[in-house]
């Protein structure tokens, strides 16, 4: 026999966990789920689930994340060419994975109660959600850019994005609660709609920010999984702004201002919960997206959860919490502006000539 390494016997046992936890879930719903049977289900000791998994909670969000995210590998669908075309195939894609009985029911009935139950879970959660909509909503821009009038402020289509997010949202929970009840031809038909209302959406920039700071020194990242796109890169040119959970919707102010290619680095002083509830938004979401919108229309930004903290510190952010909010800029590989607080990556991402030191 093979001998498995330390590391290998860890995952290994990470993926029983996982799986036997994924049954005990769905037969048992969230609150009378045990982790005796779970580590029975397994094959391990009690001591080796926690090992993994600090809480029952940790362990049914990372059940959640990475059934998330498989569906999100599934084959795709004939993306939409129109906004029309494009909420429709989103639509659809979300409505597949809607449970049709009570079985299937059973695995996400309680992830929303759980959330609303506790404000540690609940405001991260808000931000993701705004996150999503920016995600969703520049994809839509880049499908159909909206006109701009000289002199007015810049539109968007986050707001309609919004709207489909809450449409699906809504009948997604519906029909964890009473399955059967949705009609997913319906909640395909409402999002097709949506594209056709207008939303007078636009975005104005902060009132304040803080001054960025000019610097000169490398820019040296680690490799990190976009979860956008849902694919392995090296952080490169642009802005990298680094949010914790409670301010992920700063996002858009980088976005914005910048114009270009801007990587979101999530970070949070509770990764084992909070971590794989960000790898699960994102990829009900981005899931989605990648089937329903030609790859053209993709947004720019990408997103990483950094559950070690690592490329914050390679940005300069060497503590973290979840009201973290710092931006570099990064031109031919190295840094050349840093800002911290409020509006940050908004600060770094004008013109580098305009940096208090320079």
């Amino acid at each position: 026999m093979v001998r498995l390494s330390r590391a290998e016997t860890q995952e290994r046992n990470r993926a029983k966990v996982l799986a036997a936890a994924r049954d005990e879930f769905a037969e048992q719903g969230f609150r009378d789920a045990k982790i005796d049977v779970i580590a029975e289900r397994a094959e391990l000791t009690r001591g080796a689930v926690y090992s993994n998994f600090p809480g029952k909670r940790a362990l049914y969000f990372a059940v959640l994340a990475e059934l998330a995210e498989r569906s999100a590998g599934a084959p795709h669908a004939v993306p939409g060419e129109t906004l029309e075309g494009a909420l429709g195939a989103l639509a659809r894609a979300r409505v597949a994975a809607f449970p049709l009985d009570e079985d299937q029911a059973g695995l996400a009935r309680d992830l929303m109660p759980e959330v609303l139950a506790d404000e540690h879970v609940r405001r991260p959660f808000a931000q993701l959600v705004k996150l999503n909509g920016l995600l969703l909503g520049l994809a839509l821009e880049r499908l159909d850019p909206p006109e701009r009038q000289a002199g007015s402020p810049i539109p968007r289509r986050v707001r309609l994005a919004e709207t489909v997010l809450t449409t699906l949202h809504g009948a997604g929970q519906l029909a964890a609660t009473a399955p059967g009840l949705v009609e997913p031809f319906d909640v395909v038909s409402a999002c097709e709609r949506l594209a056709g209302l207008a939303f007078n959406d636009w975005w104005a920039p902060p009132v304040i920010v803080p001054p960025a700071q000019a610097a000169d020194r490398p820019w040296s990242p680690p490799g990190a999984v976009d979860l956008v796109r849902a694919e392995s890169f090296v952080p490169g040119d642009g802005v990298v702004v680094v949010l914790g959970t409670h301010r992920l919707a700063a996002a858009e102010e980088a976005v914005r201002a910048s114009g270009g290619e801007v990587t979101v680095v999530a970070v949070t002083s509770d990764p084992d919960e909070l971590v794989p509830l960000t790898r699960l938004s994102v990829a009900e979401v981005c899931g989605g997206l990648r089937q329903a919108f030609p790859e053209s229309s993709w947004p720019g930004v990408r997103v990483v959860c950094d559950a070690t903290g690592t490329l914050a510190a390679a940005a300069g952010v060497l503590a973290v919490s979840d009201e973290t909010e710092a931006a570099i800029r990064v031109e031919r590989g190295r840094i050349v502006a840093t800002a911290d607080g409020r509006g940050a990556g908004h600060a770094v991402s004008g013109e580098v000539s305009r940096v208090d030191s320079l």
